[in-house]
C-alpha cells in the first residue's frame, strides 16, 4: 500500500517563521482524509514541526524529537542531530517512512531518516509530493511581493494544491516570531 499526499513548507522572512501542511491524506489512488493536521507545536510551543510520510511514522518521530528537545534543553539542532542518528541506526525506527521540518527563532532544519539534517541557505524548506511546486512559489512570492512569511506559506501551498494532486487546500500555518 502506498501511502502519498502531503506538502509541507517552512518559510523564515519578516521577522517570522511559518510552516504550512496540507490537509490531504492519501492512500494507493484515494483520499482517506482532507483535513490531517501536520503541523505540530513541540517543547514548550518553541518549536514549530511538520511532516510528509505515513501519519503513524510521524507521529513517532514527533514523540522522539520532543523527547530529544527534553534531553538537550530546546536546542533544536542537536536535538535533531541525535534524531536522525537515532532514526538512522535504530533497526524500527530506520523503517519509518516520513520527513520532518522542524525551525525555532533561530534555526530551520529538514530532518531524515538517512541521517541528514539540512539547514537551506535561503531560510525556506518544503517537503512531501508538492514540496517542489510549494517552493518554486514561495521563493517567487517572497522575492517579488511585499506579503509576511504565513501569507506566503498559505499562498504557496494553494498553488501547489492546483497542481499536485497528493496535494489539497485545507491548509494549517503555525508561526513564531523570530525577533
Amino acid at each position: 500500500m502506498k501511502i502519498r499526499g502531503t506538502t509541507v513548507l517552512a518559510i523564515r522572512h519578516k521577522g517570522q517563521i511559518a510552516i504550512a501542511g496540507d490537509g490531504q491524506v492519501t492512500i494507493e489512488n484515494a483520499i482517506m482524509k482532507t483535513k490531517a493536521r501536520k503541523v505540530r507545536r513541540l517543547f514548550q510551543d518553541r518549536i514549530l514541526c511538520g511532516f510528509a510520510g505515513a501519519t503513524a511514522d510521524a507521529m513517532s518521530l514527533f514523540e522522539k524529537l520532543e523527547v530529544k528537545l527534553k534531553e538537550y534543553n530546546g536546542n533544536l539542532t542537536r536535538a535533531a542531530v541525535e534524531l536522525a542518528k537515532l532514526w538512522r541506526t535504530d533497526k524500527y525506527l530506520r523503517n519509518l517512512q516520513a520527513l520532518l521540518i522542524a525551525a525555532d527563532k533561530e534555526k530551520l532544519l529538514v530532518i531524515s531518516g538517512t541521517g541528514d539534517v539540512i539547514e537551506p541557505d535561503d531560510d525556506m524548506a518544503a517537503i512531501g509530493s508538492g514540496g517542489g511546486y510549494a517552493l518554486a512559489v514561495a521563493r517567487a512570492l517572497k522575492k517579488f511581493t511585499d506579503l509576511d512569511a504565513p501569507t506566503i506559506a498559505q499562498e504557496a501551498l494553494k498553488i501547489a494544491a492546483g497542481i499536485c494532486i497528493y496535494t489539497n487546500e485545507e491548509i494549517t500555518v503555525e508561526t513564531l516570531p523570530i525577533e
